[in-house]
Order: C-alpha cells, then sequence, then structure tokens
C-alpha cells in the first residue's frame, strides 16, 4: 500500500504524562490512566482542531562572493492549537499544570511533561501520526457569552509547546540530533504502531490505544503494522 501526507479529518488526540526520567506515568492518579495514555472519544468528547505550526523555519541565506552559498536552519520549535469539543475536567488540568483540592478547585503549579499523538487518514486508506514525546500544555483563555436565540458554547482551547525528548534515545535523526517532532504513516515501510507508541509515550507496552472509559476490545484505536 503507498503512504500519503496530505491528510483528512482528525480521528483523535492521545496524551500522556511523562515523568522528569522520560518514563510514562502509568498510574491513574499521578499520570493520567492506568496505562499512562488517555485517548478520549467518549459522549460529546475529542479534539475538533489540532493546528501544528512552526515545524520549521525557513532558512537564512548565507553569502559569499556576491553568490548565495547556503542557508542556514535553526532549531524547530513546534507547538499545537488544539480545540476540544469536550474533555475530562481532572485530565484537562493534569495536562496543564492545575493543582486539584479537596474542594474541587484548581490552582496553577508546575507544569508537566506531556507527550502526545496525533491520528488522521491519508487519502489511500492510512493512518497518519503526528508525534511530540514531550511538551508542555497552557491553557490561554476562557471565553464566556451569552446564549440568546443560539447556544453560544465555547470549547475548550490549549496550546501546546513541543520541548526535546527526555528520552535522548527518542526522535533522534541519521546524524544523532535530537528532534521535538516526528512523524508516521501506517503505509510507510517498517511502520510498527510497537515502536511508535513505545517511542512517542515514554516507554510504553502495547501495539495500541483503549480509548478512556471502554474495554480493549471495544476501544482499540491505533492501526496496526
Amino acid at each position: 500500500m503507498s503512504a500519503g501526507v496530505s491528510t483528512s479529518g482528525i480521528n483523535w488526540i492521545a496524551l500522556a504524562m511523562i515523568g522528569d526520567t522520560g518514563k510514562i506515568i502509568a498510574d491513574a492518579k499521578k499520570g493520567l490512566s492506568e496505562s499512562g495514555v488517555v485517548l478520549l472519544d467518549g459522549d460529546g468528547e475529542g479534539a475538533t482542531t489540532a493546528n501544528i505550526t512552526n515545524i520549521e523555519e525557513a532558512g537564512t541565506q548565507q553569502y559569499a562572493n556576491n553568490k548565495v552559498k547556503r542557508n542556514a536552519h535553526g532549531t524547530p520549535t513546534p507547538q499545537v492549537a488544539i480545540t476540544y469539543l469536550d474533555l475530562p475536567y481532572e485530565i484537562a488540568m493534569k495536562c496543564n499544570g492545575y493543582e486539584l483540592d479537596a474542594t474541587g478547585g484548581a490552582t496553577l503549579g508546575d507544569k508537566p511533561h506531556v507527550a502526545m499523538l496525533i491520528c488522521s487518514d491519508d487519502f489511500k486508506g492510512n493512518k497518519y501520526f503526528d508525534g511530540f514525546a514531550n511538551g508542555e500544555m497552557i491553557m490561554p483563555n476562557r471565553n464566556h457569552g451569552t446564549n440568546n436565540k443560539n447556544e453560544t458554547d465555547a470549547n475548550a482551547a490549549f496550546t501546546y509547546q513541543a520541548l526535546t525528548p527526555i528520552d535522548d534515545t527518542a526522535f533522534v535523526n541519521s546524524k544523532g540530533t535530537q528532534q521535538p517532532y516526528k512523524q508516521w504513516n501506517s503505509g510507510a515501510t517498517g511502520y510498527s504502531a510497537a515502536a511508535m507508541l513505545k517511542e512517542v509515550f515514554g516507554g510504553y507496552a502495547g501495539d495500541d490505544i483503549t480509548k478512556h472509559g471502554q474495554t480493549t476490545a471495544s476501544g482499540s484505536a491505533v492501526a496496526h503494522d
């Protein structure tokens, strides 16, 4: 099967909290779930947009002898503007570094390390994945508006800023340089769902993700090898 680059839609976004050693936090209280990864696709839940910017910057031209001799390329600084139709309060607060207290309140604390994988479809029948093994999420704004004859909704919006993976073996190119972003296509030669999930999510074991609140049998989501 051939693989493409253009995509359609958003199938899902998966998130995990990563510890200071680069390993996934597989704990429902300290992390996002018992497996460490959460994929939100419940009633009224899911992502509506995930716009990735700053994957690359245009090179700065370098001149010599009145000619352009090379381009200088800085370090990529990807970030993702994400909008959710909705997502659980506790998960949103954890990902953004808000500390939950006994009254149901949440105040901003230290930012956790968050890994993220975005899944869409190419036009050749494959799954396309945009991966980030480390980053921080912020919730920059909350908007409210009155209802009138039309309902005024305010969907949750976040900004994800990618960082270099903590695990120095993740997202390494042929020159040994780590990058903050990696992409996969399930139709590409050598594609491995298990290897992808392990690299993005800090040692995650398995070749699939169970959707939040579902069983493995009914909630599997990742394209297999």
